[in-house]
């Protein structure tokens, strides 16, 4: 099998709003009650993936799920039309375009039995994401569904909150090798919550078959959490060999790089002092929820979001400390500002697998051509502008639903999925 690393980002949903609904994702609280831009949000998530192509990587897609969630109401005895402001508003988030939080990955080269293994994440700790697994999980099934290489697991237990890739990292020689894989988790985050528990961490690895010797369990600080970083990939990165960090991301930091560097002697870490750039301006910029990639005969690549230009201090640090000769060896910039004004930067929008090409259904994959297809269906079906106070409005409603239905029927998908 020829292994590769493959973005599966998530198209943003035409319900994409600012509701306000993430407590300590600030950037969510600071947007709260704002006119959100579906459209632009939807084309602009389109054009990082085509920044992606012409690096030379393989992109793959997950579709936005039905909204209203018309199930889950359904189970808390009500519907849209009968729904109070606050539950529809939950019932309407278009948060599973954060496709980092779909799954926790582990490739085949880690696992037990050889095969790529994939656990969809429980996101219990917020309403509005917690009725996501089971639309997730459809999705996975669909284009993982070749057994030969592929097991997709159900949801961690509720009772331990999981939140997938966003608190996983991997680190290997190349993308198709056996690695050392990291679990990151939180205890406390002072007013705010620590949304990853470390027992679904656990009970992942050992759903996955990982090695205990070769698998890490790491806390996160209490005060990156405090200082907004509600999963691990705002405060730190990791592709290959290099792992990009705040000097603030970890507890007990010294003791696991030490251990990670024992299990990984070719280790590149590259930390950010906080006197340099301060945890604030980290987290405002999303200079960590950067993708990290390997594009073809370019060497290690930071994909970093508009924010991270704007901010000097950030900015000037990139400038002084990556060159052409360090660990990182570029950086490329994308426009995501949709997304980044509810909390999720390039990396909250993908979910990183390492597989066979051959073995994924072709329909989640994406090439230029139907990339087109999806600009065309998006810039005629996505609504311009979003209210939140207009959610519950049944035109609105309407077009949501079609919007959908016309994005799957263009990817000729299942109209069940």
């Amino acid at each position: 099998m020829a292994l590769q690393e493959i973005n599966f980002d998530g198209i943003v949903g035409p319900s994409h709003n600012y509701a306000g609904l993430s407590f300590g994702n600030l950037a969510a609280m600071r947007s709260a009650g704002a006119v959100s831009q579906p459209r632009a949000a939807a084309l602009q998530g389109l054009e990082k993936m085509r920044a992606n192509l012409r690096l030379g990587l393989a992109q793959g897609l997950f579709v936005p799920q039905p909204r209203p969630a018309r199930q889950w109401l359904a189970e808390l005895g009500t519907s849209p039309e009968w729904s109070d402001v606050d539950l529809l508003a939950n019932a309407m988030s278009a948060s599973a375009m954060w496709a980092a939080n779909a799954a926790t990955v582990s490739p085949a080269p880690d696992t037990a039995d050889g095969r790529t293994h994939l656990t969809v994440a429980n996101l219990k700790s917020m309403p509005h994401r917690s009725h996501e697994w089971t639309a997730t999980l459809a999705q996975l099934k669909l284009a993982f569904a070749d057994e030969r290489h592929f097991a997709v697991h159900g949801p961690v237990p509720p009772a331990f909150g999981d939140e997938g890739a966003a608190n996983h990292m991997r680190l290997a020689e190349r993308h198709g090798e056996s690695g050392i894989e990291v679990f990151v988790y939180g205890l406390t985050g002072g007013a705010f919550p620590a949304r990853q528990h470390v027992e679904a961490g656990r009970a992942v690895a050992r759903l996955h078959g990982l090695d205990p010797g070769r698998t890490l369990f790491v806390q996160q600080s209490e005060e990156a959490i405090a200082a907004g970083a509600f999963h691990n990939d705002v405060v730190a990165v990791a592709n290959e060999r290099v792992l990009f960090a705040h000097e603030l991301a970890f507890a007990g930091k010294d003791r696991f790089l030490d251990r990670l560097g024992a299990l990984f002697p070719t280790l590149e870490h590259v930390e950010v002092p906080a006197v340099e750039v301060g945890l604030e301006d980290a987290i405002r910029s999303y200079l960590f929820n950067a993708q990290l990639v390997t594009p073809p005969g370019r060497g290690t690549t930071l994909v970093v979001p508009e924010e991270v230009r704007e901010n000097p201090a950030v900015w000037a640090w990139l400038q002084r400390h990556l060159s052409g000769n360090g660990a990182i060896r570029r950086i490329e910039v994308v426009d995501v500002r949709q997304s980044m004004a509810n909390g999720g930067g390039p990396a909250c929008l993908r979910l990183r697998v390492v597989a066979d090409l051959a073995t994924i259904d072709p329909r989640f994959l994406v090439d230029e051509g139907k990339l087109d297809l999806l600009s065309s269906v998006i810039a005629s079906e996505w609504p311009e502008q979003v209210d939140p106070n207009d959610l519950g409005r049944p035109a609105l409603v309407n077009q949501v639903e079609r919007a959908r239905t016309a994005l799957l029927e263009a990817l000729n998908m299942p109209p069940s999925l």
